[in-house]
């Protein structure tokens, strides 16, 4: 450390209000150029580069009467605004995270509400349009979607061919298909269901 550093802390320190500022000042316009072009090149934002570089010679300000420096002033000033750039990008990455949580978050949230919202909706209009259907195939269909049987099976229960009973339930699906055609998307999956059986 050379003899100018010594004499800066020393005045920072030590000296009156005056000195202090005059001092800090001094140093302050000696290395604020040199220190924001070395901080945009960590930040890439002029700006951000500048207010680091304050907040550097603030926090030398507020502590210059324990300011303690074992190496030149420079070099302390240049690890000092390093480290405050990458502070500020490791807190930038943190609020992007959290705000990145909190959006996927609420949209699960509202997607989820949304499908609780559309499937009971369907269920009631999935009773009523079961309701208008003709009896056997009201009956057919619930024995194939709700009892879970296959056609043959149904077939048998009922004392029909297992032709009527697949064109029975061809006649269920296009008619419901129609009763439902406005929640197409949320009852997709349950007429691919139904039709793979």
């Amino acid at each position: 450390m050379d003899l100018y550093d010594n004499q800066t802390i020393k005045l920072l320190a030590d000296g009156d209000e005056l000195s202090n500022e005059v001092t800090f000042e001094r140093l302050f316009k000696s290395h604020f150029k040199a220190l924001h072009a070395y901080a945009y090149t960590i930040v890439n934002d002029e700006i951000t580069a500048e207010e680091m570089v304050q907040t550097v010679f603030l926090k030398i300000w507020e502590k210059k009467e324990q300011l303690q420096v074992e190496t030149s002033i420079k070099a302390y000033l240049y690890r000092a605004v390093h480290n405050c750039c990458m502070n500020y990008i490791k807190h930038q990455k943190i609020k992007s995270s959290y705000q990145e949580h909190i959006t996927y978050s609420m949209k699960n949230e509202f997607d989820d509400a949304s499908k609780k919202v559309q499937l009971s909706e369907l269920e009631t209009r999935l009773r009523a349009a079961l309701n208008e259907l003709p009896e056997q195939c009201r009956t057919i269909f619930q024995l194939s979607r709700f009892d879970e049987l296959k056609y043959r099976e149904i077939a048998a229960q009922l004392g029909l061919s297992p032709k009527t009973v697949e064109n029975q339930m061809g006649k269920a699906l296009k008619i419901l298909r129609l009763k439902l055609a406005d929640f197409l998307p949320v009852a997709f999956w349950f007429f691919v269901n139904l039709l793979s059986r």
